[in-house]
């Protein structure tokens, strides 16, 4: 076994390639008939939200190497330029493959439910008519015409910005023509609804659309050529010299504003778009032929969302989720005594983030409470966590907040809170130089009558009330002395210059961390090499750290069996005789977007369970703080290994990932089909109901947060943290 190279490049996945799998998922599900229309539509759209972070990111960031002349090979020898050209090919494959699905299935499926989406030459005389009115009395005054000759250069186009390109007629130029470019405002709603006598008939008709059919009268006494829309997607990676800068909050609002013109990435047109206007986009914009995308229906897709949003359409969507009270709380009245009685298991959000919520506000209400401690990563634009953290401040708690400014597309709105909490009289901590801080930690200090009392919660999600209720996440409450003594050295090594001296029960990021899952993994492999018998279960976002896949590499040859969940990006390949062929990797997409880390370890019979902020990925391991945490007490761990074992038997929105780096459909034949996020609704609200049987008390009601289910806030939902 020591012979065997597990590093050869044979054995790894690209990781841009692999992210453009998961996202082929979400389309799959977006093509899936067995789900609702409007839920279709919505996974159409974060296909496009997920292309749009993916090329702001993640192709940039390619295309900076291959202009800064780095040429080395990734793990699996794929070089910068080569990885360009694969994406360059998948990701046109992937687009138009998600147009035929909106074309082909779900214009005609909108179109049965009462739901017309109208082109201009889909228009009557008298919807024309309504829209000339419409366009002169509310779209007109907000356009600005912009052409372009030799006293007025190319515009700034906005990144993601919809336009619309013009040439007009001009017999004094070289062309015969110039350019002109019109924003489509995003100040006034994508979709304009137009009058009908008919009950169950509405109809829709595109902002652009109106703009180009009245184009003329934004060049009166011109004779206009063509109009066609037209999006580009510029470079939004930021570089931000921490070291050297003396306010980092000035730095990232300062860095935030240049995504406004970041390099053209992407290009996007109307597939009926004249060859001479593309060409005159392509020039100005410096970009190359292999980056333009021609599409086939309306540009930016994430429109979309705006339809989901719809009243009167619950029919279309997934019958309404109704997160349970956490069975550990069920006839519980008050969080602190709860907790006091045992450590209690959240799994979101098939039971409340709700007690999460009432924690914090509890604390922050609570005369006994002398300190609240929490970090932020992101949370929602009406944050009753937030809320609660300065009540508690302008009470005369003790408040620290990490907030993380550099979580990245949440910068704006976090140092918007920063400065809030800091009004209110908390502490507020920005992160550390270098690292993101994406633990997600609260501690509470309680002066009760025994003395010192901490309470914490350590979980695998954000503290986000509105995320809470789509992603999969899981969150402990423990008042252990350990738990609390390891959380108060967390967070003085992030408020100061504390080293701690060990840690009880955690493991962190980027000191530990990385090594303790090594030493776990190859641990495994010792046992069950001695023994005949090592089993390592794991799910997570994404496998990307070799170091990682290697050790899981070894511990397969040694015969360890290992199941990942992975839903997003994995660059471990499967199927590898002698490598990996004790290694199954499924990814599961669904309703819900699977968020939460656990981690299992057989160790010889002892069944080790760990919760966790991080994913197997560099990032998590060496530029993030990050927490790992046991789960010890029997009944939770066995719960734990219970929903670990239920994502496993997944057979309807799991895929198997095979050696080809494909991921495919089980074979359910002769097999009883199971749904996990179906059977953990379920497994929810039948213990609730069994409880309501079974006795008369009175249920655990948290305060309500009462936030909205902000669609807007989860169109993105699928973007990595």
């Amino acid at each position: 076994m020591n012979k065997i190279n597990f590093d050869k490049s044979e054995y790894f996945i690209n990781r841009e390639l692999s992210w453009l799998e998961f996202n082929d998922r979400v389309l799959e599900e977006a093509r899936d008939r067995k789900n609702p229309l409007f839920e279709r539509l919505k996974f159409l759209s974060i296909v496009s939200s997920n292309l749009d972070e993916f090329f702001m990111i993640r192709v940039a960031s390619l295309k900076d190497q291959v202009n800064a002349g780095f040429n080395r090979a990734d793990p699996s020898g794929l070089t910068p330029k080569h990885q360009l050209k694969r994406i360059s090919i998948r990701t046109h494959r992937m687009v138009d493959e998600q147009y035929t699905s909106f074309n082909r299935a779900l214009m005609p499926g909108l179109k049965r439910n009462g739901i017309h989406i109208l082109y201009r030459e889909d228009l009557n005389g008298e919807q024309r008519t309504y829209l000339q009115g419409f366009f002169l009395e509310m779209i007109y005054p907000v356009l600005t015409p912009m052409a372009v000759d030799s006293s007025r250069p190319f515009p700034l186009i906005l990144n993601k910005s919809l336009n619309i390109g013009t040439l007009i007629k001009d017999k004094e130029s070289e062309e015969g023509y110039i350019f002109a470019t019109v924003q489509v405002p995003s100040v006034l709603p994508r979709l304009i609804e137009l009058p009908s006598e008919e009950v169950k008939k509405r109809c829709f008709v595109l902002l652009e659309e109106v703009i180009v059919m009245n184009i003329d009268k934004l060049f009166q006494g011109k004779d206009v050529i063509c109009a066609y829309p037209y999006r580009i997607t510029r470079n939004a990676d930021l570089s931000i010299e921490e070291e050297e800068a003396e306010d980092l909050l000035i730095e990232i609002e300062k860095s935030l504003k240049m995504r406004k013109w970041g390099a053209t990435i992407r290009l996007e047109v109307d597939d009926k778009m004249a060859g001479r206007l593309v060409e005159l986009l392509k020039s100005e914009l410096e970009i190359h032929h292999g980056d333009i995308y021609y599409i086939n229906g309306p540009l930016d897709l994430t429109f979309l969302m705006k339809i989901y949003s719809f009243e009167d359409y619950g029919h279309l969507k997934y019958p309404e989720n109704d997160p349970q009270i956490p069975g550990d709380l069920l006839g519980e009245e008050d969080i602190f005594g709860a907790i006091n009685k045992r450590d209690i298991l959240l799994h979101h959000p098939y039971e409340s983030f709700d007690p999460v919520v009432a924690f914090v506000k509890h604390a922050a209400q609570d005369p006994k409470v002398l300190a609240i401690k929490q970090t932020l990563y992101r949370v929602s634009g009406d944050s009753p966590i937030v809320k609660a953290l300065e009540d508690a401040a302008e009470r005369g708690k003790q408040v620290t907040v990490l907030v993380e400014v550099k979580a990245r597309f949440d910068e704006e709105n976090n140092i918007q809170w920063a400065k809030r909490l800091e009004k209110a009289g908390c502490h507020v901590i920005y992160g550390l130089v270098g690292l993101k801080t994406h633990c997600k930690i609260i501690l509470v200090v309680r002066q009760e009558e025994s003395g010192i009392k901490r309470y914490v919660h350590l979980g695998t999600g954000n503290y986000n009330d509105i995320t809470a209720k789509f992603y999969t996440d899981i969150g402990m409450f423990t008042c252990s002395e350990y738990f609390g003594a390891d959380v108060s050295a967390v967070f003085n090594m992030l408020s100061g210059y504390s080293e701690p001296p060990g840690w009880y029960k955690i493991e962190t990021a980027p000191k530990g961390l990385r090594n303790r899952f090594l030493e776990m993994i190859d641990q495994e492999s010792q046992i069950c090499l001695s023994e005949g018998k090592g089993r390592i279960i794991a799910k997570m976002n994404s496998l990307v750290d070799k170091e990682i896949i290697s050790a899981l590499y070894r511990a397969s040859a040694a015969g360890v069996k290992i199941d990942l969940a992975v839903r997003g990006i994995c660059c471990l390949r499967t199927g590898i005789e002698g490598v990996s062929d004790n290694i199954s990797v499924r990814s599961i997409v669904g309703r819900f977007l699977e968020h939460s880390r656990v981690f299992y370890f057989y160790n010889g019979g002892r069944e080790d369970v760990y919760l966790s902020s991080a994913d197997w990925m560099p990032r998590n391991l060496d530029r993030r703080v990050e927490l790992l945490f046991p789960i010890e007490e029997k009944a939770m761990k066995d719960r734990l290994i219970a929903i670990l074992q239920i994502i496993l038997e997944d057979n309807v929105k799991a895929r198997l990932l095979d050696v080809d780096g494909k991921y495919k459909k089980i074979d359910r034949r002769g097999k009883k089909h199971r749904h996990s996020q179906n059977e953990f609704c379920h497994i929810a609200h039948e213990r609730v109901k069994r409880y309501n049987k079974e006795t008369n008390k009175s249920l655990f009601e948290p305060i309500l947060s009462n936030s909205k289910n902000g669609i807007d806030e989860v169109a993105m939902d699928c973007k990595e943290e």
